[in-house]
């Protein structure tokens, strides 16, 4: 979580180390922020390139990628979230628009809510209806977060308030992040905002799951997985861990900031981006760590297993360059959007990681109806939805 009197100024910054190291086009620039620009403030700071291949070192060669990708919406502004539901209509979140869109085939779009500078995320659909989150930003940092239900009668509730949670609760109130072990002259050199600090007051939930029991919410601000019963009741099922890498001379440079801290650790907030229920019953989560996304100083996405009875957290597969969106088949199958490394991966039961399909900055994932549906172009624009033939 973020240090809510810094948000502003961070986010300037991430977005400025994004462009100074190649990760995101010169013409994203001129598009409203990625909403996870507030959570990734540190993609200057990572690992050095032999670390990552090594972090990497279950990733294949380039496999013989699906068909090629059709196209089933296009024109969208940050589909960053979305859901397939019934006949294959599409709901969309448009984070850069603040509209949450219905597309059926042979329809004209309505838009279910329409709030230019509301974040629209953690879209999930299932029998009962829609669900999706609101979240509404200031310079101070998060000012509202909660999760909202449709039913099918049209009848729109909030669902829960995760920001009231949030600080009621701060579930990694406990964990640490920021520089670890400097020399007190270095650390005085070394921007607040950097230092070691224990997670913070932020919510951002970002992706969502309906479950038997509820409906299980990766909240990238809090940087935990909760879950919200049929009561409205929310709960933490678990935090997940921070990454740790090493700061390297490039690194530094980039950020500013003395020389004093190359080869120091630097602790990564997780920033979960998205959960989905496995076949075994389990919650697998992609986390998007801050640091660089796009491999040249590490590649830091990972997935997690987390038991939803226990909590308990066991990594499945890392090295991922920018994981925000996760789809599994019924099959066991499961895929990762790496937002700037330009592809889906696979992931085997056993971690095993394959390249699927390159696309231009792939975001949110679904499977539905034996074909695995991802949102493109979801920075530089417009963005579009495409369906690809799964294994």
């Amino acid at each position: 979580m973020r240090r809510s009197t810094t948000t502003a100024a961070v986010a300037s910054l991430a977005t400025a180390g994004l462009l100074a190291l190649g990760t995101i086009p010169a013409a994203a620039a001129a598009q409203p922020p990625d909403p996870l620009a507030r959570h990734n403030v540190f993609r200057a700071l990572g690992a050095d390139d032999a670390a990552a291949a090594k972090r990497g070192g279950n990733h294949h060669s380039p496999a013989p990628g699906p068909k090629d990708p059709v196209t089933v919406a296009e024109g969208l502004a940050g589909p960053l979230s979305f859901a397939v539901g019934g006949r294959s209509t599409l709901y969309v979140g448009q984070a850069f628009s603040g509209a949450l869109t219905v597309l059926a085939k042979g329809k004209d779009p309505i838009d279910l809510v329409s709030s230019p500078g509301t974040d629209i995320a953690a879209v999930a659909v299932d029998h009962g209806g829609l669900t999706w989150a609101e979240s509404v930003f200031g310079e101070e940092g998060v000012l509202s977060a909660v999760v909202k239900h449709r039913t099918k009668r049209g009848v729109v509730s909030d669902r829960a308030d995760l920001l009231a949670y949030e600080l009621a609760n701060n579930p990694d109130a406990g964990s640490t992040y920021g520089f670890q072990g400097l020399a007190p002259e270095c650390a005085a050199l070394v921007p607040p905002f950097l230092q070691s600090y224990t997670g913070l007051i932020d919510s951002h939930p970002y992706g969502a799951a309906i479950g038997r029991y509820g409906t299980y919410v990766a909240d990238a601000g809090s940087n935990a997985l909760l879950k919200i019963d049929y009561r409205g009741r929310v709960s933490t099922v678990a935090v997940l861990p921070g990454k740790t890498v090493q700061v390297t001379a490039e690194a530094a440079a980039a950020l500013g900031i003395d020389a004093c801290v190359v080869g120091a650790d630097f602790i990564l907030e997780p920033v979960p981006t998205d959960v989905e229920i496995g076949p075994d019953g389990k919650l697998y989560v992609t986390s998007l760590p801050g640091g660089p996304e796009d491999g040249s100083l590490g590649a830091n996405g990972s997935l997690y297993r987390v038991n939803p009875q226990t909590g308990a957290v066991q990594l499945v597969a890392t090295g991922f360059a920018g994981a925000t969106g996760l789809a599994i088949a019924p099959n066991g199958t499961m895929y990762v959007a790496e937002l700037f490394g330009g592809q889906v991966s696979a992931v085997s039961r056993y971690g095993t990681v394959t390249p699927f399909a390159s696309l231009t900055e792939p975001a949110g994932l679904e499977w539905a109806r034996g074909r695995l549906y991802v949102s493109t172009n979801v920075l530089t624009g417009p963005g579009s939805i495409v369906t690809l033939g799964g294994h």
